[in-house]
């Protein structure tokens, strides 16, 4: 762990300079700590950008959403004509293969 990772860490948690500006925390003891807990302990989340925690927050809320319209019947119909377009896919395919013509050439009268 070099000083040039503190500082990219430093610069990804904004409000930590707030902290040593306000004379809360030194440069010395927020080194240590990311040194010795690294930058994903959970001590870290109170100095992350609230945008990133509340994107995460959106997210989730989005994806409960998503899940309880989910219609589990129409999901099914879906899937099944999906596996009906790719074994109509795979019969032109096995066709083609047994004739060893190329059905799209065309030729000349």
């Amino acid at each position: 762990m070099s000083i040039e990772q503190f500082k990219q860490f430093v610069k990804n948690h904004p409000k930590l300079i707030e902290e040593v500006r306000q004379g809360k925390k030194t440069w010395k003891e927020l080194y240590n700590d990311w040194y010795v807990f690294g930058e994903d302990d959970d001590m870290w989340d109170e100095y992350r950008p609230s945008d990133v925690k509340q994107d995460q927050g959106d997210l989730m809320q989005k994806l409960a959403s998503y899940v309880k319209q989910l219609d589990v019947n129409e999901l099914q119909t879906y899937i099944a004509n999906v596996q009906q377009a790719i074994a109509s896919i795979q019969e032109v395919v096995r066709q083609m293969q047994q004739t060893k013509k190329d059905p799209f050439s065309f030729r000349k009268d």
